[in-house]
């Protein structure tokens, strides 16, 4: 058994009167993908701050070879060969892909004039080490969110690094996208590289991860193994069984909100990528909560784009109804004044103003609802914010802190109270917990069923196959753009995506 490449022993941190580690034990391996797992506010973020420099540990050692290092900053750790990649990726959209490899490092010719030619020589080099077919004078700007997550790893592992600490890589990345990282990861591992790798995505430590190590609290809660079952994982994660994380159905389904008959979307131009919805039908009732499944590219998003008329122009045709009324759903305040609300699966970049108080989030959509006449009603803009707080529970309880300081889950609270203060009919959710830890996920989860007790009907697209079926009342299976197939209560997995990959189940 190999010795560790990096090691923490009894590290805490406190930050005033809190105390963020608690005596935390960490070890990491040559040549290992070690999972890191933890709700937010578990020890995770500190853990990592501590080993990439960011803090420096009120007790406790960091190891690197066995022997005892300190860390006053970053470059310090990134000198000991330690690198992190942030969700936040640390590229420069505006510059190529050659420049922000070597930002800081530039290359220079006789004459103080930068070596573009030699930095791009050097970057495909480097680039085509791990079989990226990226021009190394494209712009960052330009890349999809995969191909830049990869670009810092490359730019990471230009400071011959041996630890390679990675912050939810997986979170805004297709399918495809996350299987070429993970072809990398074990390339690099492979290769002696040992990384941390901190996600939300249960499903995927069995598919990447040799160890797993579960925060709880500021404290080690468990290391295992990575085909660990996944109700055990959350067990440790939130300290009560799977089973608890899905609220009871009880919600007694009253008459159709959403009627499809037949319909189809139909494009003003065409648009690769786009998979229109085709033929479908569907009903979405009253105190109801229908999951859409399928395969990436099967026309969830698509659908749920075109009832609320976001995305490419166009207009549906067949029977498109709400609550039995015929409706033309062809732009959003349609779709708004039929009752309809949206929440985006880009909570980021479509659905909050980060550095905008959480309180102006929650109220800048209602503004007309709440306060008549245009003029602005402090008084009923409190309670509207104070209402949304209460039932969402929405931390820390402070209205004016920036919602871009928020954790995940909480973003997505706020991104849900706010479509509420509208008291729409319809909830339309696209991907309603990615990046969301299992804590957050169950209170949503709860508010979810509250609100379709009272009336609401839920239309949710999802590619957690268990959260279709712990949450949702019926299952509609699509398939390039249409309805495939159609279930309800007890269904599992397998059976799900057989349908969804048009198989026998």
């Amino acid at each position: 058994m190999s010795a560790p490449l990096l090691s923490v022993t009894g590290a805490v941190k406190r930050f005033g009167g809190v105390q963020a580690l608690r005596g935390v034990d960490f070890d990491l391996k040559p040549g290992e993908i070690h999972a890191l797992l933890g709700e937010n506010g578990a020890g995770k973020s500190t853990l990592m701050n501590l080993l990439s420099g960011v803090y420096a540990p009120d007790e406790g050692t960091i190891q690197i070879d066995g022997k005892p290092v300190r860390f006053n900053n970053p470059r310090e750790a990134q000198t000991a060969g330690i690198a992190t990649i942030f969700q936040e990726l640390d590229l420069v959209p505006t510059l190529d892909v050659a420049s922000n490899l070597f930002l800081g490092r530039e290359l220079m010719r006789s004459g103080g004039l930068l070596d573009v030619a030699r930095m791009r020589r050097e970057a495909r080099k480097r680039l085509e080490a791990i079989e990226l077919a990226i021009d190394p004078a494209r712009l960052v700007g330009d890349l999809s969110i995969g191909q830049r997550q990869v670009v810092a790893i490359v730019k990471a592992l230009s400071y011959a690094t041996r630890v390679l600490i990675m912050d939810e890589p997986t979170a805004a990345l297709t399918v495809g996208e996350v299987e070429r990282l993970f072809d990398i990861m074990r390339k690099l591992a492979a290769s002696g590289v040992g990384i941390v790798y901190i996600s939300h995505r249960l499903e995927e430590v069995p598919q990447i991860a040799d160890r797993v190590t579960v925060m709880r609290d500021g404290r080690v809660a468990g290391i295992t193994d990575p085909h660990t079952p996944q109700a055990e994982l959350v067990r440790l994660l939130v300290g009560r069984p799977l089973d608890e994380l899905y609220p009871q159905r009880t919600t007694a389904v009253g008459r159709a909100l959403l009627s499809l008959r037949d319909a189809s979307f139909r494009l003003a131009r065409d648009s690769a990528g786009w998979q229109a919805p085709t033929g479908l039908s569907l009903e979405v009732h009253e105190g109801e909560i229908v999951g859409l499944a399928g395969i990436m590219g099967a026309g969830r998003t698509e659908l749920l784009s075109a009832l609320y008329g976001t995305g490419l122009s166009g207009h549906w045709e067949g029977g498109v109804a709400i609550s039995g009324r015929p409706v033309k759903l062809d732009s959003i305040r349609a779709a708004r004044i039929a009752g309809i609300a949206f929440v985006t699966d880009d909570r980021r970049g479509s659905g909050l103003m980060l550095r905008m108080a959480v309180g102006l989030n929650l109220v800048m959509s209602v503004v007309r609802r709440i306060s008549p006449g245009g003029l602005m009603s402090p008084g009923r803009q409190a309670q509207a914010v104070k209402q949304s707080f209460g039932q969402f529970d929405i931390r820390p309880k402070n209205p004016d802190v920036a919602v871009g300081a928020l954790s995940g889950g909480n973003q997505q609270k706020v991104v849900l109270a706010k479509e509420i203060l509208g008291n729409p009919r319809l909830l339309l959710l696209d991907e309603p917990t990615r990046g969301v830890d299992v804590g957050a996920k169950g209170e949503i989860y709860q508010r979810l069923r509250q609100l379709a007790a009272q009336g609401l009907g839920i239309l949710v697209a999802s590619s957690e196959m268990p959260e279709l079926i712990g949450l949702c009342d019926r299952i509609v299976v699509l398939r390039q753009g249409r309805n495939v197939a159609e279930f309800t209560g007890g269904v599992d997995e397998h059976t799900v995506m057989a349908a969804a990959n048009g198989r026998d189940a």
